[in-house]
């Protein structure tokens, strides 16, 4: 009987995910002013970036996909922006 093991594709984004958890955590105790929020979207965004390229498959998909995967994104950071909005724009 063989043992299952999962490929190296799953364990390196695993492992990478784990190291930029560390580093936001780390990060947050480093007083950067208002930098702090930069680096945090940052880290984010290389987290989603990693989540969706390996997790999601998208590396391997068809460039209709990733148009759609790029609207859904766009149609996102409208919303973000119009309820940052209104959250400026309060008094």
């Amino acid at each position: 009987m063989t043992q299952w093991r999962p490929p190296l594709a799953l364990v390196g984004a695993w492992l990478g995910l784990l190291a930029l958890l560390a580093l936001t955590v780390a990060l947050a105790y480093v007083p950067l002013g208002a930098g702090n929020a930069v680096v945090a979207m940052s880290i984010g965004t290389v987290k989603a970036a990693l989540v969706a390229a390996i997790f999601m498959e998208l590396r391997h998909r068809n460039g209709l996909t990733l148009v759609f995967a790029g609207a859904g994104l766009f149609w996102l950071g409208i919303l973000l922006w119009l309820g940052l909005m209104d959250f400026v724009t309060r008094t």
